[in-house]
């Protein structure tokens, strides 16, 4: 079964939204300023549509740029959060959402087009753009510095959930982002698509770190018990690196312009 149609998985965010605000990181400002600057004519705010929006991580940064943001989000847990932090926005699968005759100079969805219909959901995009409009799907890819990646990856091997499933594991495993560039060419609604990399590290305390596993949905799902020894594992190797863990991420973002 395809990640996108694992809506047990798709559904457990809500359960705790408010830790997924909390602990999920944002994204870089030189990935929000580029793609504003793709679309950005000058006359008027940039119109962006925030696919997945979730509790409004990414809305928010589109916001304090200055952009107009529109919000939509399957999960009115999620909605709910991202209402109070001021993101406008509406509840709906994005498959299934109308835009009543509204278009968006920018479609994004931060850390969640893996979750949308990979043949349905770039038609929709293209029918939410105006022409010349720019979507631009991207995902925070995290490897862990300090400890090394690979002390990470002996923990989730004999502890961790199951690999190989599309979702996070954190030590030296990144998603392949390009898995949804077919369904993107396939509607000929779009240029050529292209893949655009911005760097950024954040440090976590051991608290941080712990507090944000669980808002991963693989981890979610883990039994309590399992999760449990998971985290204890993951705190004492944060111990033993002195209480904080380094993570260097690339944010990977699938630009493709309306054509």
């Amino acid at each position: 079964m395809s990640l996108h149609e694992q809506r047990d998985r798709a559904s457990s965010f809500g359960a705790d939204p408010e830790r997924y605000d909390r602990a999920r990181p944002s994204y870089p400002a030189e990935l929000v300023e580029h793609l504003l600057d793709l679309v950005d004519d000058g006359a008027r705010p940039v119109r962006v549509l925030d696919v997945g929006c979730g509790t409004g991580i990414a809305s928010r940064a589109f916001l304090a740029a200055g952009a107009e943001v529109l919000g939509v989000e399957p999960d009115p847990r999620m909605a709910a959060v991202a209402r109070r932090s001021g993101v406008e926005g509406e509840v709906a699968g994005f498959e299934d959402w109308d835009p009543a005759g509204r278009t968006f100079d920018l479609l994004v969805a931060g850390q969640a087009w893996h979750w949308v219909d990979p043949e349905l959901g770039p038609r929709r995009a293209a029918d939410a753009l105006r022409p010349g409009g720019v979507l631009a799907p991207f995902w925070n890819q995290g490897i862990h510095a300090v400890p090394p990646a690979e002390e990470f990856d002996r923990i989730y091997a004999e502890l961790g959930p199951e690999r190989g499933d599309g979702s996070a594991h954190f030590g030296g495993r990144l998603r392949d982002v390009t898995v949804h560039l077919p369904g993107i060419a396939a509607t000929g609604a779009f240029g050529p698509a292209e893949v655009v990399t911005f760097s950024w590290e954040r440090s976590y305390t051991r608290d941080e770190w712990l507090d944000q596993l669980p808002s991963h949905s693989n981890h979610r799902l883990m039994d309590e018990a399992d999760l449990r020894r998971l985290l204890d594992a993951v705190g004492e190797l944060i111990d033993r690196a002195g209480g904080s863990t380094t993570t260097v991420y690339d944010c990977v973002a699938l630009i493709a312009r309306r054509t």
